[in-house]
């Protein structure tokens, strides 16, 4: 039980240092618990986005909870404030459990129980109230330091505030995602919170504390501390034990590099499974299939010099390479960590037929977008090879605006083909990329390739390890000045698991899917709604 704290009096405070010094200290506290806190919002929001996808719905959805919950939390607090120094305490410790916990329990509840947006909005929900909780009881300790008219302290707590924010936000991407990652980086900024918080109560309040309430506070954030030490200490046993309920027992590597998660498994050529921030792009089971229907097409024609977009794998520029009369082949991919394993891993340099080793191929790092903006090159062939539209990050890269640039780097009667995600299960999805090409100014011929017999598929469709992906791949065709029927180039090589009959057929199959003219994607309106 928590014993009653004297009320507040209109004479001296009791704190063991000068108002002002005491005033600065709660304001001090303040920027290191609001820097905590956007910490605790940012790593929900990264954290989702890369478990669930779309980043645009986690955060909205992490957000508009939070600052729901944070009303309900400063109303709650009203309760407190005769006791404000040790609700104050209690309330840090558990905002620093819970949100320094939040990454860990949320990976576990995806790594083991398959589903995490319950997780996502209870925590968002439970840091919310508690942040929200602060700043009442904030007021009330600084009045009782340092006497002032409500405005004045108003101002000077919410300043101490969005600073602290504004450091929090810069620290995440910064400095704790890339030094300590997502689970260490959340325990550490719990550990912090609770070390502020506790210090600031137990000193600068400690005449504001019966005996039972110091106790009960010092235990309580030792064992806060305690625990999140602990899981500190445990937390790459754990990130590798959720790895292989996540991805099966045979992940051999897995890497955070500066723009994903690249998590690679299998024994071998014959077992190789690539994942990119939890999504299956390469699997050995349907690369050939999937990359043979991406890219011959599009070489019925000239095609000395190629472009392809994304691929860092190197399985679409093997299809590439494999016609004698390519003179260059230009692989431009966002990730370093991708191509530095195509060019290294034996498994993968296997699968892909030791492509980088080709010297007609140039491998280049940038953002597909950009360097679209800025080249001057020109090519008989574009090939898109991107992640699915419906991932946020991949929106502006199936946009009217990106293909308009696509456009300008053609040569006169070269072709673009572009994946589209899988028809069948995302069939408005596919109709948007359609338009989205005519509406940068090339023609279209939709085609439409089915997967394995098994129903599952490569390439990046499938959202989560374990799902079952779609049994068909999208594709789209296109040209500044028409495109002919489908169909190989007469100097194609023999293909193992695409015919020419099937591939006519293909365009009729795309066909079913029309229903009416579907507006484009563009940069200002993003029109991919369905899950990736």
């Amino acid at each position: 039980m928590i014993d009653q704290q004297t009320p507040l009096r209109s004479g001296a405070p009791r704190i063991p240092v000068r108002p002002r010094t005491g005033r600065l200290l709660v304001l001090a506290v303040v920027f290191v618990c609001a820097a905590c806190g956007l910490v605790y919002e940012l790593e929900l929001v990264a954290l989702a986005s890369y478990l669930i996808g779309d980043s645009v719905e986690q955060a909205s959805i992490v957000l508009s909870v939070m600052v729901f919950a944070m009303g309900i939390g400063s109303l709650l607090a009203k309760r407190l404030r005769t006791r404000a120094a040790v609700g104050f305490g209690l309330i840090e410790a558990a905002l620093a459990l819970v949100g320094g916990s939040s990454a860990l329990v949320l990976y576990a509840s995806f790594a083991w129980l398959g589903e995490s947006r319950y997780a996502l909005v209870g925590f968002s929900l439970a840091i919310g109230i508690l942040i929200g909780a602060e700043i009442p009881l904030l007021m009330t300790l600084i009045q009782r330091v340092d006497r002032q008219d409500a405005g004045g302290a108003v101002a000077d707590l919410f300043a101490a505030d969005y600073v602290g924010a504004l450091v929090g936000g810069l620290a995440f991407p910064f400095l704790l995602l890339p030094m300590m990652g997502q689970l260490t980086g959340a325990l550490f900024t719990g550990a912090v919170n609770a070390a502020a918080g506790g210090a600031l109560v137990l000193w600068v309040f400690r005449h504001d504390l019966g005996a039972r309430s110091r106790r009960l506070l010092v235990v309580v954030n030792v064992v806060v501390i305690a625990v999140l030490a602990t899981a500190t200490v445990l937390a790459d046993d754990f990130e590798r034990a959720a790895r292989r309920a996540v991805y099966g027992d045979e992940v051999r590597i897995a890497v955070r590099s500066g723009v994903q998660e690249v998590v690679l498994t299998g024994a071998g050529r014959g077992s190789l499974d690539l994942y990119l921030d939890g999504r299956l792009r390469v699997s050995s089971r349907d690369d050939r299939r999937y990359h043979e229907a991406l890219v011959h097409p599009a070489m019925n024609g000239p095609h000395r010099r190629v472009l392809i977009l994304g691929g860092g794998d190197g399985l679409a520029a093997r299809e590439v390479l494999r016609y004698a009369d390519v003179a260059s082949v230009a692989v431009v991919d966002p990730d370093p960590a991708v191509t530095r394993l195509a060019r290294t891993d034996r498994a993968l340099v296997g699968l892909n037929g030791h492509a980088f080793e080709d010297p007609r191929l140039t491998a280049v790092t940038g953002d597909a977008f950009t360097w679209l903006r800025t080249t001057r090159e020109r090519y008989d062939v574009v090939v898109s090879d991107l992640p699915g539209p419906g991932i946020t990050a991949s929106t502006k890269l199936y946009s009217a605006e990106f293909y308009g640039l696509v456009a300008e780097t053609l040569e006169p009667g070269g072709r673009l083909v572009v994946h589209a995600g899988p028809v069948g299960s995302r069939p408005s999805t596919f109709r948007t990329v359609v338009a989205s090409v005519r509406a940068g100014g090339l023609t279209t011929r939709p085609y439409r390739v089915a997967g394995r017999a098994t129903g599952s598929a490569a390439g990046p469709d499938r959202a989560t390890p374990g799902a079952r992906a779609p049994g068909d791949w999208g594709f789209v065709l296109a040209s500044a000045h028409g495109v002919g029927a489908l169909g190989l180039d007469p100097g194609a090589p023999a293909l193992r698991t695409l015919g020419a009959r099937e591939l006519a057929a293909a365009g009729r199959a795309a066909e079913c899917v029309r229903r009416g003219p579907e507006p484009p994607s563009t940069l200002v309106h993003p029109r991919y709604w369905e899950a990736p």
